[in-house]
């Protein structure tokens, strides 16, 4: 399978040694200084595109690559207000897209911890819950959309909780989310059901960016012939091979 890379900082890397490691190829390599050359015939070259840029950039990107016909898996952040269109544009114009706000498998396994915990938290109107999250000082969006996700799973399941918030503000009945930036911290995040008597807290701590890559690559081979909208919930329910 030839890849495009649109990105190409430490994801963008890392995400190229899994590649080649499972046998793919790189037909093009896009960052800040060769912007010029994502047109519509180097991405044509490509069997899918893996999108790990900017916010700023993410959805120009992703509608480049509609236009050539070439699936995308995108992995950037910080640009889900226009999300919507894009999940109408394959729907409509039979375009082929893959988002997760996480691709590491053991996150997507904690997104899945975290709902459950939170339905039977429902029940226990003692406990509030909060949101941590550490990230490497590079990362340009907060709160991570990792723990958006978290929070937005909570809320579903908690019935006090209607919105989340980003300390320090406050809003009423939100989910805190505390964002730290630190070091090279690849990503952790907590969260916390805290009572009077007692506290409750599931964490990932990501060791390095190697489990991101992989299932941005898992996710680039799952799309390959197909057409649609499609997320990790999609990858996870079909199985893994993470040879």
């Amino acid at each position: 399978m030839k890849i495009a890379l649109l990105g190409y900082g430490k994801m963008g890397k890392e995400i190229e040694k899994v590649a080649l490691a499972r046998n793919h190829s790189v037909s093009l390599f896009i960052d800040i200084n060769n912007l010029q050359e994502l047109t519509e015939d180097n991405l044509k070259k490509a069997d899918v595109a893996i999108d790990f840029s900017i916010p700023a950039g993410a959805y120009e990107n992703i509608m480049k690559c509609f236009k050539a016909d070439v699936p995308i898996v995108c992995g950037t952040t910080g640009w889900l207000d226009r999300l919507d269109e894009i999940i109408n544009c394959c729907r409509t114009e039979m375009n082929t897209f893959f988002y997760a706000s996480n691709y590491s498998i053991g996150m997507n396994l904690f997104f899945d911890i975290n709902k459950r915990l939170a339905k039977l938290m429902n029940r226990f109107d003692d406990y509030e819950v909060a949101i941590e999250e550490t990230h490497h000082i590079h990362k340009l969006d907060a709160p991570s959309g990792t723990a958006i996700t978290l929070a937005q799973d909570i809320i579903k399941e908690l019935d006090r909780k209607e919105r989340w918030a980003l300390v320090p503000e406050k809003l009423q009945n939100s989910v805190p989310i505390t964002a730290f930036r630190k070091d090279e911290v690849p990503g952790t995040h907590v969260i916390t059901y805290n009572s009077a008597v007692d506290h409750i807290r599931i964490e990932h701590a990501a060791h390095n960016r190697k489990g991101l890559a992989l299932g941005a690559v898992l996710a680039a081979e799952f799309i390959k012939d197909k057409k649609g909208y499609y997320t990790m919930n999609d990858l996870m329910n079909t199985g893994t091979d993470e040879r």
